[in-house]
């Protein structure tokens, strides 16, 4: 990967549905340079789907939530494989430290937060949860789109 497959990448980041010529004139490049370098990303696993970013509304009005969890020994795949199908699990991150993972949960309401954590708390292995809510975010990259620097 070089700087020009990266600004592709963060452009495609902030609107994985930007036309392929809209994408060759902000990345200075022929169109099907553009299309080329798109289907090497994904053959490559570079790019392994894209997907659905709420709009600005719903996002803020979500409750967002960090859930730090303690698993017995041994329990970790079946957490794993649970937290997997409830639908509001966002992320799982193995971590060091207190807890042995981190989960994000994104909900609609502060009652389906609530009712979510009775949910978790009941899967076979979870020891110890701990959650703190998001009041605000303060630095968000994951839309960010920068030019490669030349």
């Amino acid at each position: 990967m070089d700087d020009t497959d990266r600004h592709l990448l963060s452009l495609l980041r902030a609107n994985a549905r930007e036309s392929a010529a809209l994408l060759a004139r902000k990345l200075e490049l022929a169109r099907t340079t553009v299309v080329a370098r798109i289907a090497r990303l994904e053959r490559d696993g570079v790019i392994a789907g894209y997907g659905v970013r709420l709009g600005q509304q719903l996002e803020q009005a979500a409750v967002r939530a960090y859930c730090g969890l303690s698993v017995a020994p041994r329990m970790g795949a079946g957490v794993v494989r649970a937290l997997e199908r409830l639908p509001e699990v966002e992320e799982v991150s193995a971590v060091s430290g207190q807890y042995d993972y981190m989960v994000l949960l994104h909900c609609e309401t502060n009652e389906q937060l609530d009712a979510l954590l009775d949910r978790i708390g009941l899967i076979e292995g979870i020891r110890k949860t701990h959650t703190s809510v998001v009041l605000s975010r303060k630095v968000d990259r994951r839309s960010a789109v920068a030019p490669p620097e030349r």
